[in-house]
């Protein structure tokens, strides 16, 4: 702590936000995160490279969180899920979509994220992600937490839940699996993204591939141009690929080195999760327009409790248009522009920081406008220097389940791992009495 040592009971007391702005202590212990991610001898070198071509990706410190934070979050993500459902809803999102985004094979999406800030009135959701990175790198993080002081022991529990995430995480891929395929025998997985090893996250890609290998699954990284489509299978060099762990971000494979994969997933011949059907009903922004509209939801046949949660924790999202553009210029100090298929925060805006050369850019193109809602702030130290950095919290989910809760602490518009003392969090929920 930044004080010395204080009783537990008078801790217990605090809030999380108390705590966010008054701990700053250092939670993370490098040694046992070295262990983490080198469990295996095929990821020996895994930390070296991480300390020196991401010296950002993981924070020293944790994030707090209330309990009740905590079950509003997943409240929403069970909510999504039921409203993902509904026909209305799917018609309407599927319309827009793509034709390779109507197949619908029965995989539901692997790896989502659904991230948030937080509010006085509850967590916001700012944004829907079908592949969403880090949930490995986050147990790794998880299991390498010590309590930094004899007063915060109570916080630090002795078996995290992280030592039953990574069966957790494969248990996912095994459901999608039989949701395409049934009983059929799972051996090959491949894991793809273009250009792998230049992925700021390939780190992560190491750690899939040790996971699945430790489940008796034959796996590989490849880019998606090294595959090819014939005799009515996808082939890796001479293997055959039976399911595709997809991270690229064409989320409709229509770039010309991705069209192996798309033909054998247009032909069901491989398991590609998520695919770009899952992409359509979540990811895409526009759908967090019809999130927010209560009379909408209602006709679609959402619950009432539903859309009331709906109503508090999504902010208000509209379309940019060229026939609003003189009302969003006049309000965009209070909103926030992303593309309806972006990622990784990349062209997304704050709108007080729009030049006009941006704006005509965003008009030309097809953006959403959000209202803003403040990241949360954690104060860390870094050198000796106290600073406040913005954090948003990513929960990692599954068919409407959260699986694991992250945080990633930034300073600027957007994350973007390269602020000292941000990157990855593990957060850490307050018991409820607290």
């Amino acid at each position: 702590m930044n004080t010395d040592p204080t009783p537990a009971s008078l801790l217990a007391a605090c809030s999380a936000k108390v705590l966010n702005q008054g701990c700053f202590c250092r939670t993370l212990n490098l040694e046992r995160l070295h262990k983490q991610l080198e469990s295996d001898p095929s990821l020996h070198g895994l930390m070296q490279n991480i300390t020196q071509t991401r010296p950002h990706l993981f924070s020293s410190t944790v994030v707090f969180l209330s309990h009740e934070m905590e079950r509003q979050i997943m409240q929403m993500v069970a909510i999504i899920e039921r409203i993902a459902a509904l026909p209305g809803y799917r018609a309407q999102a599927l319309a827009r979509a793509p034709a390779i985004a109507q197949l619908a094979f029965g995989p539901v999406g692997a790896c989502m994220g659904f991230d948030f800030h937080l509010s006085a009135n509850g967590p916001q959701l700012i944004e829907i992600n079908t592949n969403a990175g880090g949930a490995l790198l986050n147990v790794a993080l998880a299991r390498a937490q010590q309590s930094c002081c004899e007063a915060m022991d109570w916080a630090f529990p002795a078996r995290p839940k992280a030592d039953t995430l990574e069966q957790t995480l494969f248990d996912m891929f095994l459901a999608e699996w039989r949701l395409q395929r049934g009983a059929a025998p799972l051996k090959n997985v491949l894991i793809v993204d273009d250009d792998p090893a230049e992925q700021y996250l390939a780190p992560e890609f190491e750690l899939f591939r040790q996971l699945f290998a430790r489940f008796g699954l034959n796996a590989a990284i490849a880019d998606p141009s090294a595959l090819a489509w014939h005799d009515g299978k996808l082939w890796h060099g001479g293997t055959p690929v039976d399911m595709v762990y997809n991270r690229v971000t064409d989320f409709y494979l229509n770039e010309a080195g991705h069209l192996a994969l798309r033909q054998a997933y247009e032909a069901g011949a491989v398991v590609l999760t998520p695919d770009p059907h899952a992409h359509a009903l979540y990811a895409d922004k526009r759908n967090l327009i019809a999130l927010g509209q209560d009379a909408l939801l209602e006709s679609w046949g959402a619950r009432a409790a539903d859309r009331t949660l709906l109503q508090a924790g999504v902010p208000q999202t509209e379309l940019v248009t060229p026939a609003h553009a003189d009302d969003l210029w006049a309000r965009r100090r209070a909103l926030f522009f992303k593309p309806v298929a972006g990622f990784g925060a990349k062209a997304a805006y704050r709108g007080d920081k729009l030049t006009r050369r941006v704006w005509a850019e965003i008009l030309a193109g097809d953006f959403v406008a959000q209202a803003l809602v403040a990241p949360g702030q954690r104060l860390v130290e870094v050198d000796g220097v106290r600073t406040d950095l913005k954090f948003d919290i990513r929960a990692y989910a599954y068919a409407g389940q959260v699986q694991l809760l992250a945080a990633r602490m930034y300073a600027g518009q957007t994350t973007n791992f390269r602020t000292e003392g941000g990157g990855f969090a593990p957060v850490l929920v307050l018991p409820v009495a607290i």
